[in-house]
């Protein structure tokens, strides 16, 4: 993977800052507040991944975990007080909770034994959202595909039986929650190729496909008037959503350089909360190419 930088883009794709130092990301999460950045980071001589926070502000970067070859893909709580993030201390991944200033130490989320008794051939379990309420975390499971679920938890932090969500032979991954928590974006390969869907949440019959022309990793605007997700071209697209809900016709925003391919793990992007901005993880080396300028008749410039 070559290194990137996480770099603040407006919708025109003008360059408009940086956020920490350059590194191999995995994954990143803006926190609710917009004050700071949790990102995984692969640290290449090791080969140990681990989570950063980033204080937007000032500019400084501190380690929010240690101590295992796997920490990784965190999701913030809907209050940004707390973190949730997978990490191999055994054999699968399971989920932990910690304080998102760093203090004390960890709690146990999803266990390996609570997997195996609800998915015995389960293999890698990825956190992909905090639902607003704060009662829900969605996660993708990889068995012979990959599957959306949904674990709950409890006001008092303890968590329920975890159970899969979207029943489909496809692979479904990347699910966020929509704002006021009715809807669940994700990407799908149902249709063949991967597109990116919304679902109502509880559950029914309400169903839209979003894409057009194929795309993954879906997020929302913080008023849930507007998604965004990539193509396969790495473009950046925005959707308008209006009540109903109804979804307008994709539209591009500008061509982005994150690493190419996907799964269930990486996260290349963050919309800001007014999605004015987005911070994105540019790889280093890749360059834009030049616009080029066409000057036509030019043969008549000669004779004067």
């Amino acid at each position: 993977m070559r290194p990137g930088r996480l770099t603040w883009f407006d919708r025109d794709g003008r360059l408009l800052g940086t956020v920490g130092p350059e590194g191999n990301y995995i994954d990143f999460r803006l926190s609710p507040d917009e004050g700071r950045v949790a990102a995984t980071v692969v640290n290449p001589k090791f080969g140990r991944t681990d989570i950063w926070l980033t204080d937007i502000a000032r500019g400084n970067t501190s380690r929010l975990t240690s101590g295992y070859s796997l920490n990784a893909s965190p999701i913030w709580s809907p209050d940004g007080t707390r973190i949730i993030y997978r990490t191999v201390r055994k054999g699968l991944a399971e989920f932990y909770r910690k304080s998102a200033d760093g203090g004390g130490g960890d709690e146990p989320v999803l266990l390996e034994n609570m997997q195996r008794e609800v998915l015995p051939e389960s293999n890698v379990s990825v956190p992909t959202d905090w639902s607003p309420d704060g009662r829900g975390i969605l996660y993708s499971t990889s068995t012979s595909n990959v599957q959306l679920w949904l674990l709950p938890i409890a006001p008092g932090g303890g968590t329920g039986r975890p159970f899969k969500l979207i029943d489909s032979p496809a692979d479904v991954m990347h699910g966020n929650f929509s704002p006021d928590g009715r809807l669940i974006a994700y990407c799908s390969n149902y249709s063949g190729g991967w597109e990116v869907y919304a679902q109502a949440f509880p559950l029914s019959d309400r169903k839209w496909k979003i894409s057009t022309e194929g795309g993954y990793q879906p997020r929302w605007r913080a008023d849930g008037r507007e998604m965004y997700y990539l193509t396969e071209e790495r473009k950046l697209m925005a959707v308008p959503v209006n009540a109903g809900p109804s979804f307008g016709v994709p539209n591009p925003l500008f061509q982005t350089q994150v690493p190419s391919g996907m799964n269930s793990i990486n996260m290349h992007y963050v919309p800001s909360r007014d999605g004015r901005h987005f911070l994105v993880n540019t790889q280093i080396g890749e360059q834009r190419p030049s616009p080029i300028t066409v000057v036509l008749n030019w043969t008549a410039a000669l004779k004067k």
